[in-house]
C-alpha cells in the first residue's frame, strides 16, 4: 500500500475540493481528461489515488497516470523547455494553450515526484509498479523530449529522470537490494546502462564529498549492488538494445560506442574505490574484480593503488587482492616485484581456519604453476607449508601434502629437500628460518622436509598414508588438488564412521575346511594365538 501521508500535488490546487469518484471510475477519468480539456482538474483525483492506502486503487492509479502522461507526451501537450512557475503562468502573457501545457507539465512533475518517493516503500508491488511506471515515462521522454534543444547537435535521452531514479536507488537509510535487482532488467538496455553509470559517478561523488567520505555502510552497499549489476559488452556489435533509438547520427552517440562504455565504467569504479570501504565490502569487490571489473576497463593498471591498499588490510582480503595483482601481472604486464614475497608472508597458521582456505590454495597453486620460478622461491614455499602442516588440522594437511608434492614435481631441483643424507642418529638444528619474511633469505634449500617424515606418524590414518608417499619416487603426473580443496573435518569423520556393507573380515591366510568336523586339534591348528 502507498503511504498514508498525503502531500500537496500542486502549489495552486483549486480551492474547491475535487470529488473523489468510486474506484471503478479511475480508468474512465483518463479518457475524459484527454477528450475534454475542461476536465483537466480530474488529474488531481488520479494523483490522490496514487497516494491511496488501498493497493488496488493505487495500481489502477499507476496505470491511469502512465496512460495519461505518456499520451500527453506523445501529443506534445506538456510544456517543452524551462518550466515557469504556475503563478507566473497565470499572471503572465501566455495563451490558453500554453497555460494548459504548463498546468499539465506541473501535474506530470508531481506524479513523478510521488512515484520517486514510493520507490522506498516497504510493499513490493508498490515500489515495483512505481519503478516500471517511471521507466515508461523515461522511454516516452526519450521519444518526445521535454527539453527545448537543437536536436541536430544533441541526443534525446531523459538524463535528468534517470539521475533522479538512481539517486533514489542509492538510499542512505534503506537497503534497496531488491529494488536494484528489479532495475537490472532496464540495465540490459545499452543507453540506460551508460547513463546510469554516469549518474552513479555523479551522485556518489557529491555525497562522498559532502560528507567527507563518512557515509553509512547501507549507502555504500546500495552503490555496490547497483554497480555490480552493470556489465559491459565484449564487442561493439552487441550494443543493439536501446530504450531510445536516435533517429539521426545514432552511430556517433556515445551510448552506442563500446569505448565510451568502458571509459565511463572505469571512471565509475575508480571513483568508488578511491574511498575507504568496510572490510566486508573489500571482499565483495575483490571476489568479482578479476572477472567482472578488470576485463572491462580500458586501463586496468589504474587499479594498482586500490589493490595495494587492499593488501595492507590483511587476512583474506590480502589474498583476494593478490589475485587481482596476479591478473595485472599475467595479462597486463604489470611490474610488481614484491608479489611472491607478499604471498609468502600470507602463509600463517590462520590460513587453515579462514573461510577462503580453499580459494587461497586454489590461487596459490595458480600463482606457483610457472616452471620458470627460481628454485630458492619454490623451496621456501615448500618448506614453509611443511612446517605449518605440523600444527594444521587433518583436513588442511590433506590439502598441503599434495600441494607440496606438486611443487616438487614441477621443480625437480627441489628434490634435494627429500634426498638429504640420513642423520637419524645425530641431533641437528634446522637451518630454515621460519621468521624470515624474505623467501630469498630463509635458507630453505639448506634444510629438508623432515616435517613430512614426522607426519607419517600422525594420529589420523589418511594423513599418515598421504605422508608415506614421499618414501617412494613421485610420479611425473601432478595430483589434482581440486579434489581435496573443499574437504572438511566433518567429511573426514563421516568417512571413518561409514563402513562398507558386506565387508569380509579376513581371519587367517589359510581357509579352514574342517572346522566343524571331528579331528581333534582342528581348532588348535587354525586358531592358535601363540
Amino acid at each position: 500500500m502507498a503511504p498514508t501521508k498525503k502531500r500537496n500535488v500542486s502549489s495552486s490546487k483549486p480551492t474547491k475540493q475535487s470529488v473523489i469518484t468510486p474506484k471503478t471510475e479511475i480508468s474512465h477519468k483518463v479518457g475524459r481528461i484527454l477528450k475534454n480539456r475542461t476536465r483537466a482538474n480530474d488529474v488531481f483525483d488520479l494523483l490522490e489515488f496514487l497516494q491511496s492506502d488501498n493497493e488496488k486503487d493505487f495500481k489502477r492509479a499507476v496505470m491511469s497516470c502512465n496512460k495519461l502522461f505518456c499520451t500527453l507526451l506523445k501529443k506534445k501537450d506538456l510544456y517543452i523547455g524551462k518550466l515557469p512557475e504556475e503563478e507566473e503562468a497565470l499572471s503572465g502573457n501566455y495563451s490558453a494553450e500554453e497555460k494548459y501545457h504548463i498546468f499539465m507539465r506541473h501535474r506530470y512533475n508531481s506524479c513523478v515526484e510521488i512515484l520517486l518517493d514510493l520507490l522506498c516503500h516497504e510493499v513490493h508491488d508498490v515500489w515495483e509498479s512505481s519503478l516500471c511506471c517511471l521507466m515508461k515515462f523515461a522511454a516516452a521522454e526519450g521519444q518526445h523530449p521535454l527539453e527545448d534543444l537543437d536536436w541536430s547537435e544533441h541526443y534525446s535521452f531523459p538524463r535528468e529522470l534517470i539521475q533522479r531514479v538512481v539517486d533514489r536507488l542509492l538510499s542512505k537509510t534503506v537497503d534497496n537490494s531488491m529494488l536494484i535487482s528489479r532495475f537490472q532488467e532496464f540495465l540490459e538496455m545499452a543507453d540506460v546502462s551508460y547513463y546510469t553509470m554516469s549518474s552513479i559517478r555523479e551522485s556518489f561523488g557529491k555525497i562522498m564529498d559532502k560528507n567527507k567520505g563518512a557515509v553509512s555502510p547501507i549507502y555504500q552497499y546500495n552503490v555496490f549492488a547497483l554497480m555490480s549489476n552493470i556489465s559491459v559488452p565484449s564487442q561493439e556489435s552487441e550494443l543493439t538494445n536501446f530504450m531510445v533509438k536516435q533517429e539521426a547520427k545514432h552511430e556517433d552517440w556515445k551510448a552506442a560506442k563500446l569505448n565510451e562504455h568502458k571509459r565511463v565504467f572505469e571512471r565509475m569504479w575508480l571513483g568508488f574505490l578511491k574511498y575507504k570501504l568496510p572490510s566486508s565490502m573489500y571482499k565483495k569487490v575483490l571476489v568479482i574484480l578479476h572477472d567482472s571489473i578488470l576485463p572491462h576497463m580500458s586501463k586496468p593498471a589504474l587499479m594498482i593503488d586500490f589493490l595495494t591498499a587492499a593488501y595492507d588490510v590483511g587476512g583474506a582480503i590480502s589474498l583476494l587482492a593478490l589475485n587481482g595483482l596476479f591478473v595485472l601481472i599475467h595479462q597486463h604486464n604489470l611490474d610488481y616485484p614484491d608479489f611472491y614475497k607478499k604471498l609468502y608472508n600470507l602463509l600463517e597458521p590462520s590460513i587453515f581456519h579462514v573461510k577462503y582456505r580453499a580459494r587461497f590454495f586454489y590461487l596459490a597453486n595458480l600463482f606457483l604453476s610457472s616452471s620458470h620460478l627460481p628454485v630458492y622461491l619454490v623451496a621456501a614455499f615448500t618448506k614453509r607449508l611443511a612446517r605449518l602442516a605440523l600444527t594444521a588440522p587433518p583436513a588442511a594437511i590433506l590439502i598441503v601434502l599434495p600441494f607440496i608434492y606438486n611443487l616438487i614435481r614441477r621443480h625437480p631441483s627441489c628434490r634435494v629437500l627429500i634426498h638429504k643424507p640420513s642423520t637419524e642418529d645425530e641431533p641437528l638444528e634446522d637451518p630454515y628460518v621460519m621468521e624470515e619474511e624474505d623467501p630469498a633469505l630463509c635458507r630453505a634449500l639448506e634444510s629438508s622436509l623432515w616435517e613430512v617424515k614426522t607426519l607419517q606418524r600422525h594420529y589420523h590414518p589418511d594423513v599418515s598414508k598421504a605422508a608415506m608417499l614421499i618414501n617412494s619416487p613421485l610420479s611425473e603426473q601432478e595430483q589434482d588438488i581440486s579434489e581435496v580443496l573443499e574437504i572438511t573435518a566433518y567429511e573426514l569423520m563421516e568417512k571413518d564412521l561409514k563402513q562398507p556393507e558386506n565387508k569380509n573380515i579376513p581371519l587367517e591366510f589359510e581357509k579352514a575346511s574342517q572346522l566343524l568336523v571331528g579331528g581333534g586339534n582342528v581348532l588348535g591348528q587354525h586358531f592358535c594365538l601363540n
